[in-house]
């Protein structure tokens, strides 16, 4: 996928992997960036810090009638969509504890939206010959989220309708790449997290094999959309893991329990 001259829409592009994002599209050429935020102050900030190429505002990515509106005005005034980018997220956590209504508002966010956004853009892409979808789902999405039920189940679906589209559209010029890394130095982090953070006395699941930073993953989706690779994995040891949850689940689930003890040990310490 060239990215010169493609019009693209970031959600959740106010800070963190979608602000670099953003910014690294129109490094690469993109004729022009929409930055999309819940905060819309944010999503201006990082239209501004791009300049002429970019524009910000404020979207709600679990408002479908929202997702259609915005696309449907890029359609009509500047030519349609290439590129659309469903990143934005929040973290959770808790498990049978939430209400229904907290798990709903998960899946709205982290699946629901991608599957509105694709409903919405791969019409006018197939149209016009092609497009591409990427979409942040997590590390969890593979592996799980121990703190954090809905988190899990929410990203997992999200990569399973990342596959299905990968399935079905690729023969019609449809590229779809989901990005799935663990810890990175973003607000769904919570509390800072020191640079320097030692992954013996870390609690955080997500953060055992260090802290990426935003530019860096934002590098990792750009040269997967170019060579349109699925499966974009900034923390390397995540493919090791996935496999071998495959090659023995019983032995995963095991490991992965003993893990759980370990991390609340260091909770407490």
């Amino acid at each position: 996928m060239n990215i010169e001259d493609k019009l693209v829409v970031v959600t959740g592009a106010g800070s963190g992997i979608g602000r670099a994002l953003a910014q690294r599209f129109s490094a690469n050429g993109a004729r022009h960036v929409v930055c999309t935020d819940l905060d819309a102050d944010s999503a201006l900030e990082t239209a501004a810090l791009i300049g002429e190429k970019a524009t910000g505002e404020g979207l709600d990515v679990s408002d479908e009638a929202a997702i259609e509106s915005l696309v449907q005005r890029l359609e009509s005034k500047q030519g349609g969509v290439d590129i659309f980018v469903s990143n934005a997220g929040y973290a959770l956590g808790g498990g049978l504890n939430l209400p229904t209504e907290k798990w709903r508002q998960m899946m709205e966010v982290h699946t629901w939206a991608h599957l509105t956004a694709a409903r919405a853009v791969i019409p006018g892409m197939i149209e016009r010959g092609g497009g591409y979808l990427l979409s942040t789902a997590s590390a969890a999405g593979l592996l799980t989220q121990i703190d954090s039920a809905p988190y899990a189940v929410s990203k997992h679906a999200a990569v399973a309708l990342a596959e299905w589209l990968a399935i079905n559209y690729k023969d019609r010029g449809i590229g779809v790449s989901v990005l799935c890394p663990q810890a990175v130095r973003t607000n769904i982090l919570g509390k800072p997290v020191a640079k320097d953070a030692k992954r013996k006395t870390n609690s955080n699941q997500a953060a055992q094999d260090g802290i990426l930073e935003p530019e860096g993953v934002a590098d990792d989706c750009i040269a997967a959309i170019i060579d349109e690779r699925f499966l974009v994995l900034p923390h390397k040891e995540v493919a090791k893991y996935f496999a071998n949850k495959a090659s023995d689940y019983e032995r995963w689930l095991k490991g992965m329990r003993r893990f759980r003890e370990r991390l609340r040990q260091s909770s407490k310490e």
